[in-house]
Order: structure tokens, then sequence, then C-alpha cells
């Protein structure tokens, strides 16, 4: 190679190296339930700006009962955190042993895929935003149910691309008729199935007649982060089929595993490598570890799905017989109740009770979210809120809501 052809291809790279680093940063911030959640329960910091004795002062003290980010209080499963004990002394390498691309296989063959149609990611979180970076633009929309998880619409922001949000239908499933009439140069309708906030379900015959009739161009964004929790079919058959989907699936949910993180992306692989562009980091060996050992446990969804379907239904009729509004027909991990006041003041009296809950979306700012907890949480709950119902509405302070996240309420 001469010193000429040599220094063409040092320029190329670099050109390359910073356009990539351009494109990245162009990326914006992704965001997770975690962060949402956070930001609902911000307070402000002590005067000085420190921590109190070394502590963050978002840090929830002993005892509070943390019900506000739909985590699985049950945890990873034995046979998760045994994996993660063997794997974790080759913790040096980078995935010395495939770890990944034996969780990859190990879904895929259990759901009628091809490993090409299965990325796999630290949580659901990274290609949610990518997707929607990839298909929406500034001519491409983004079509959302509202109320629903909160993400994609940021990304949609970076993208510049046209946030169109639909009301959900009476009985709070996807209206998928008005989404797809919503915008003939939609890039991407995302449908959270069940709905995070609600719970609440939309059919998969729904989801099929929205494939059909969606716009050319556009995909389907179908978020199964909660699919697990109940007995509704899922819709890998679609990406088996060769359909204009991405599913996304998090180990986050049922199989308890909120901090431990993996989930994966699952679609036609021309799909999936437009998702590729906007990188990737490797993945801890502990998350492939764990979440490939949770999928092989036959046992773990149906029993977590008993145990926290049964605490919903025994918190859900309490709030009925005490005549309170819940919201739909929740099926999963979280529901919502219309407070008939301000939500983000009944938030902030729960949380002066030790009951962090969940937040409130601009279309019903009076309907709270609340994560289910183990039974023993759920009691602390069911106190708390009586009391907080039975006294004079509390009025939330102004920058308690979305403080770290400012431009919330122009979604």
């Amino acid at each position: 190679m001469t010193l000429e052809t040599n220094n063409a291809s040092s320029a190329t790279g670099r050109r390359a190296f910073l356009r990539g680093a351009a494109f990245l940063a162009a990326a914006g911030p992704i965001l997770t339930e975690a962060r949402l959640a956070h930001a609902a329960a911000q307070t402000p910091a002590p005067p000085s700006g420190m921590a109190l004795h070394g502590q963050s002062p978002n840090v929830p003290p002993p005892g509070m009962v943390l019900i506000n980010a739909n985590e699985n209080p049950l945890g990873p499963s034995k046979a998760a955190c045994e994996a993660i004990a063997r794997i974790a002394p080759l913790g040096g390498r980078y995935d010395l042993n495939g770890e990944t691309d034996l969780l990859a296989r190990t879904f895929a063959a259990q759901n009628g895929l091809k490993p090409e149609n299965v990325a796999v990611y630290a949580g659901s979180s990274e290609p949610l935003h990518y997707s929607v970076l990839a298909f929406t633009s500034p001519s491409k929309s983004f079509v959302t149910a509202d109320p629903s998880y909160e993400a994609g619409m940021y990304a949609a922001k970076t993208s510049q691309a046209k946030i169109v949000k639909v009301a959900l239908t009476p009985d709070c499933a996807h209206d998928v008729k008005a989404m797809v009439a919503a915008d003939p140069n939609a890039g991407v309708i995302y449908i959270c199935n069940p709905n995070n906030p609600t719970g609440t379900l939309t059919t998969k015959q729904d989801i099929v007649w929205a494939l059909e009739h969606k716009p050319a161009g556009a995909i389907l964004l179908v978020d199964e982060a909660y699919i697990h929790l109940t007995e509704a079919p899922d819709t890998l058959d679609l990406v088996a089929a060769g359909k204009d989907l991405i599913v996304l699936r998090t180990f986050s949910k049922i199989y308890g595993m909120a901090g431990i993180r993996c989930g994966f992306a699952v679609g036609r692989p021309d799909l999936l490598a437009k998702l590729a562009p906007f990188g990737q980091n490797a993945m801890p060996i502990t998350g492939s570890a764990a979440a490939r050992a949770s999928l092989e446990d036959p046992s773990l969804v149906p029993a977590r799905r008993k145990i926290i379907g049964d605490t919903r239904r025994d918190t859900i009729a309490w709030l009925k017989a005490s005549g309170y509004k819940v919201i739909g027909d929740p099926q999963t991990n979280c529901f919502m109740i219309d407070t008939g006041r301000d939500g983000r003041g009944v938030m902030a009296a729960m949380k002066a009770k030790n009951v962090l809950i969940g937040r409130t979306w601009p279309i019903w700012p009076n309907a709270v979210r609340v994560s289910v907890g183990t039974p023993e949480e759920m009691a602390k709950f069911k106190v708390a809120f009586k009391e907080v119902m039975d006294a004079k509405p509390m009025a939330a302070a102004e920058h308690v809501q979305y403080a770290e996240l400012g431009y919330y309420a122009t979604l």
C-alpha cells in the first residue's frame, strides 16, 4: 500500500468514525421505565445540593413500599441467580462462551423462529428507541395510543417525527382502525400490548387487522413487555411469517430482571438490520445467562403469572368494593385508578405515607398508575390509599412531576 493510499484510507476511516459519532450523538437519550418512574418521584435536593448522610436525596427510605415502576418484587428466579453465580467468574472476558448467541438460539427454537430473527439487547428500551429512530423521520410519523408508554414519543422527538396520539377505545384497547387511519405517512404504529399504564389488552385479531391495513412502508412496533402476565396470544408467529412488524420483549417484568437487563427485538432480518447503525453495547454475560436459565424453567411463567394475578385481582376487588374507580380490565402487573382529584396530589400524599405509586398521564390527570407488589405491600397500599382518599385533597408541588424531563408536557 502506498503512502497516498494509506492516507486516503485513514481519512476515509476518520470521516466514517466522525459520521458515526455524530449519528449516535443525534440519537438522543434512551428513556426507560426506571427513569420515567424516578422522574415522577423527584423531590427537591437539600439546600446545599449535597446528599444527606452520603445518600442520594431520591433514594427511597427504608421500608417504603415501591409500587411505582412496574417492577417484579419477586426478583430473578433461583435458576437465574445460580446461572449468574456460575458465569460471574468469566466476567473478565467478553462473552467467552457465547452466552448471548446461546440465548438467542434458545429463544428462537422455543418460538419457531430463526436465530437471525432475534437481536439481544440489555432490556427492550434500546430496540424500542432505535426502531423509532430507524422508521420515523420529519416525513414519517409515530402513531401511538393515548395513554400508552411514553418512551417511543421521546425517540420520535429526536427523529423530528410528528407524534400522533389516538385515544383508547371505551374498553381501553388500542383503537387500531383509528391508528391506521391517523396518518397515511406513518412510519411506526406503536402497540404496547398489554398496555402500559392501563394493563389492558388489545386482541391479536385487531393487531393482524392493523398489519393488513397499515400504510405502505410503515411497521408495527408491538411491545410485549407484559405479555407473559396474561394468557393472551403473542405475535411472534407473525414475525415467523415475515410480516412488517418488530416485537419487543424484556426480562424486566415477569422474569424479575429489571436491574440485570436483558431483552429482545424480534423481526425479519432486514428490519432488524435497520437498527444496527445506532450501535449496541456488548451484552453482560450475567444477563444473558440469567435470561436463558429463565427461559429453560417451564414452571416459572405460569407460577409467577398466578402469584401476580392473584394479588392484582385481590387489590382491584378491594378497590371496587370500596367505591374506587379502576380503569378498564387490567390483566398485568399494573392498573390505573381514576381518583376524581389531581393525580399528582394523590401521588404526593401517598409518598408522605411511605407508599410510592406510579405516575399520571396528561390525557388523564386525575388517574394514577399503581404497580402490583407483594401481598404485604398491597395491604399497606390499601391502608394508605383509603387514608389519602378520606382526607382533604393535597395539592402536588409543581416541581414533583417529571422534573428532569422538562419537555414531557409537550408530548
